[in-house]
């Protein structure tokens, strides 16, 4: 594989729908990956989704990862669709270590996990062998922003290692005001006020704003009624390309149903 550094990602992972409706610009812009984002293919995948909660940092280690159908009301052949992806014990432990000898406390192994729909949705459409093992590490969502943005800096060597980092959720993510048949593609005016100041905060690296966004902006509850799960990932991803000295990319953007945004980041260290 080289001496490949890789940059690190935050992704959407849904609504899980992404997987099977080719109208979906994000549909087109995932399957696209090997060709036209990372032609490179990362030694392991370390995902951090906000379906994971723990109180502290937790990672999951099995031999093949059972697919986790962690949604409602779907198609039923949504249920049926499986990523056997390999786990990897040897990504566990570079985990651990790069986050005690940040000051962490060791993580919390558990063995039965397999991938949430925040992994296995995104990943089966870049890497559709389910040939590249993966683990996942859970967020702490009584914790606050910063927290994970310093998480993430703990996770930077890891990229030094033939690790892809990728953070998955949504920037925002309102499934109480969504409209199903959005036929006009129309945006919530607060869903794109908060998109677009989050964005213009990224790219001029603002992040220390965008760590306390949902503290402190004015739209953060509309774009997060169901608390800080799908906004988090975001901030370990910054992070993990080196906090501070990460340059931000936005490489898709679109809009779901009214209220869920489809922005993609990748961010690069510009050490």
């Amino acid at each position: 594989m080289g001496k490949e550094v890789f940059d690190t990602f935050f992704l959407i992972h849904g609504a899980p729908l992404v997987l099977i409706d080719d109208t979906l610009p994000a549909r087109t812009f995932l399957k696209s990956w090997r060709e036209k984002i990372l032609p490179e293919k990362p030694k392991y995948i370390l995902v951090v989704s906000g379906h994971w909660e723990t109180n502290e940092p937790s990672i999951n280690v099995v031999d093949r990862h059972e697919t986790i159908h962690d949604f409602e009301d779907f198609p039923p052949e949504m249920y049926e669709l499986q990523y056997p992806a390999p786990g990897s014990k040897e990504l566990a432990t570079m985990v651990n270590d790069v986050l005690v000898a940040a000051g962490y406390k060791p993580l919390h192994v558990d063995t039965k996990r397999g991938l949430d729909h925040g992994a296995w949705v995104p990943l089966m459409q870049m890497y559709p062998e389910a040939d590249v093992p993966v683990c996942q590490l859970s967020i702490q969502s009584h914790k606050n922003g910063t927290y994970h943005f310093n998480l993430g800096k703990a996770l930077a060597p890891l990229r030094e290692q033939g690790v892809l980092i990728v953070g998955t959720g949504s920037v925002t993510h309102n499934m109480e005001s969504l409209i199903v048949n959005n036929v006009g593609g129309t945006v919530a005016p607060w869903a794109l006020e908060f998109d677009n100041w989050v964005k213009d905060a990224l790219l001029n690296g603002r992040y220390d704003e965008v760590n306390e966004a949902l503290e402190k902006h004015p739209h953060a509850k509309m774009a997060h009624p169901d608390g800080p799960v799908h906004f988090y990932p975001l901030l370990a991803a910054i992070g993990a390309a080196g906090g501070e000295k990460a340059k931000a990319e936005l490489i898709h953007h679109s809009f779901s149903r009214h209220t869920i945004s489809y922005a993609n980041y990748r961010f690069r260290s510009t050490e």
